[in-house]
């Protein structure tokens, strides 16, 4: 049930406040305290006087909104307008934090919901023991998402009669809107946090019937392992996908899945990226102690079994020749494990282990060996984003299985000789043996991270690719995604202040190249603290919302925000022909010929562009004749390209789709 009581008028004022209250107690599958009860009992009697004297109406209580893993406290249908209605019981004042909040669950149904994407939504906050209303406006955005309405108890009824009465066509199917499909796309923060408190994937993830869902790659996973447990065999899976397509979704919710079985099995999150391992483990530790009431230093302990680095996950098993507690761990961006090279030098430099000469997948893979019976690693694949020296990509992990493990099994995507995933010669011939299971089901191919914007991927890559005429023939099919140019950084800032709503964050970017950024202000070199920048509030100078701090491609990949200004600087820069990269060196931009050199810059301005869900101005600054390393003739070039695959200057034309309110 998505609602835990529903009722139209005559149901409604049939039922008695004790019958609601029980079945509203009988769904919530916890125990209700008192308090609870009782704020019940007093939202009951507030719509009870407020409906009564509409003549028609469906009434929600407790409505889910899963991709938030919460639920509204009423949601109300009046002819074509929908409320959604947040109670503060015992409380005078409109806290921003509760407009906000309320203001999220209106937009979670407008993006969402099928059924309410051309409706007119109203969200309305009622602390019960306000007196007075605010001023009561109804004027609706673009997406016809009102503003809060800010009303005391005794005036709700007067404000949805109002609006009801503007928007009360007939005709209106309520059975089918309840119906209707329920698509939501949560960040990796709020799924890994609703996984976590033991949340389904189905129910705060959309499930489109022409996409090869995450439900569809779990079932092919759990597949292989329990080929696996049953066989008594060791395997390996690799997981294919374009950006933001939901792989590391895929890998939380494995590994939560796995953990919570009978089979008394453990299965652990790796990741060998940082800050994603930071922001979800402090995001996971807030939501336990808010859930729990518990100290921080047992959620800490808890989180930590949950997610760790693989960087530790290596050290500890350097010095012991034990084989891990899990029988399944999941390394996402397996394709950013080390090659030989690197390994050997940090081991050697940071371990003082002169003797280490083994690439990260062939050590891992060696780790894992150990189990004298079964076990399974599941690698999550990310194309095109290699942004690192040293990082060994796909081929590594095939050579090692074909020079030391071969009686392990394997598990690919079907799609894995994509040139994204830049296989070598005998990685490709190796996969194409015996050994290896090909499946369509465990590649990703559609981006979940932009709901707005299915081909955003497809897009991003014509722009890196150089292509303009193909990134312009994709631009036309984003829809209402939109996508803007700047030459001035103030004016950009404040295109992300007026597109954001609710608790949708925004953040500036950038390359971690983009060193004359600096005369604009925006220092690449200074570190951002990643949980802070992601997850702290408004009024907190760390946090994204303050744009002022910029995180490059390595703070931000594998995570996002709703709204993104990307700061391109002259690290690339178009010459009218094509891209040439550049290192700021010193004093000056040297020209970068190195074959991976230039295909990791590549790699960085393709994860910085695609970390934005609902859309992103690209800030490109005009340079100064009078500083030789911010010639205008750098930027102009980037600009004129950027706009010739169909961008537009926010300074000189309006937007259509979000047009400003009077």
């Amino acid at each position: 049930m998505r609602a835990y009581y529903s009722a139209d008028r005559e149901r409604f004022y049939a039922d008695t406040p004790s019958h609601i209250l029980g079945e509203l107690t009988r769904r919530h599958h916890f125990d209700v305290e008192a308090g609870q009860k009782q704020a019940w009992l007093r939202q009951i009697e507030v719509m009870r006087t407020a409906l009564a004297e509409t003549t028609a109406f469906a009434l929600y209580f407790e409505f889910a909104i899963p991709r938030m893993g919460k639920r509204a406290d009423a949601v109300v249908i009046v002819g074509q307008a929908i409320f959604v209605i947040e109670f503060k019981d015992g409380q005078s004042r409109f806290e921003a934090a509760a407009m906000e909040q309320v203001e999220d669950y209106a937009l979670d149904l407008k993006n969402f919901h099928e059924a309410s994407h051309a409706l007119a939504i109203f969200p309305i906050l009622v602390p019960t023991e306000a007196r007075e209303s605010r001023d009561i406006q109804f004027e609706l955005a673009f997406d016809h998402v009102a503003r809060p309405v800010l009303v005391c108890p005794q005036d709700l009824g007067p404000a949805i009669r109002m609006i009801g009465a503007a928007h009360g066509a007939s005709g209106f199917e309520v059975a089918a809107w309840e119906a209707s499909g329920y698509r939501p796309t949560p960040t990796i923060i709020q799924a890994a946090t609703a996984l976590y408190a033991r949340h389904n994937v189905e129910d705060i993830t959309r499930n489109d019937a022409g996409a090869i869902n995450l439900t569809r790659t779990e079932a092919a996973v759990s597949q292989a392992i329990e080929a696996s447990r049953s066989g008594g065999e060791k395997a390996i899976c690799f997981i294919t996908g374009v950006p933001g397509a939901g792989k590391t979704l895929a890998g939380l919710n494995i590994a939560t899945r796995r953990s919570a079985g009978e089979n008394d099995e453990h299965a652990t999150f790796l990741s060998g990226n940082g800050p994603l391992v930071d922001v979800l483990r402090e995001a996971l530790v807030r939501d336990h102690r808010a859930r729990t009431g518990g100290q921080r230093s047992a959620a800490e302990r808890h989180v930590r079994a949950f997610i760790q680095n693989i960087h530790h996950f290596r050290d500890e098993y350097v010095h012991s020749d034990a084989a891990p507690s899990d029988h399944v761990v999941i390394f996402d961006e397996a394709q950013r494990a080390w090659n030989q090279r690197k390994a050997a030098a940090f081991m050697r430099q940071k371990r003082g282990l002169a003797d280490f000469d083994l690439s990260e997948p062939e050590f891992l893979l060696g780790v894992m060996d150990r189990h004298t019976e079964w076990c399974t690693i599941i690698c999550l694949i990310g194309g095109g984003q290699e942004i690192n020296d040293g990082e060994a990509g796909l081929s590594e992990w095939m050579a090692a299985l074909k020079s030391r493990f071969s009686h392990w099994r394997v598990y690919t995507s079907d799609r894995i000789d994509h040139p994204d995933y830049d296989l070598n010669q005998e990685a490709q011939s190796f996969l194409a043996g015996p050994r290896v299971a090909l499946s369509p089901d465990l590649h990703l191919g559609v981006s979940m991270r932009s709901f707005r914007a299915e081909t955003l991927s497809s897009l991003i890559s014509h722009v890196v690719d150089g292509d303009a005429d193909a990134a312009r023939a994709a631009f036309v099919g984003l829809g209402h995604y939109p996508i803007v140019l700047s030459r001035d950084l103030d004016e950009a800032r404040a295109w992300l202040r007026t597109k954001a709503r609710g608790s949708e964050r925004y953040g500036l970017v950038a390359s971690s190249g983009a060193s004359r950024l600096k005369a604009e202000g925006l220092n690449v070199k200074a570190a951002i603290e990643p949980p802070n920048w992601f997850l702290n509030g408004r009024d907190d100078v760390r946090s994204s919302f303050y744009l002022e701090d910029v995180a490059s491609e390595f703070d931000v990949q594998g995570l996002e925000l709703d709204w993104t200004c990307v700061c391109w600087d002259a690290d690339l820069r178009h010459d009218g022909a094509g891209w040439r990269p550049y290192k700021f060196k010193g004093t000056r931009w040297q020209s970068i010929n190195d074959r991976f050199m230039r295909l990791y810059l590549k790699n960085t301005y393709r994860v910085v562009l695609t970390r934005a869900r609902q859309g992103m101005v690209i800030f490109v600054p005009k340079g100064d004749d009078r500083d030789p390393t911010r010639s205008p003739g750098f930027y102009d070039g980037i600009f004129d390209f950027l706009q010739r695959c169909g961008l537009r200057d926010a300074a000189t034309q309006p937007d259509p789709d979000h047009p400003r309110l009077s």
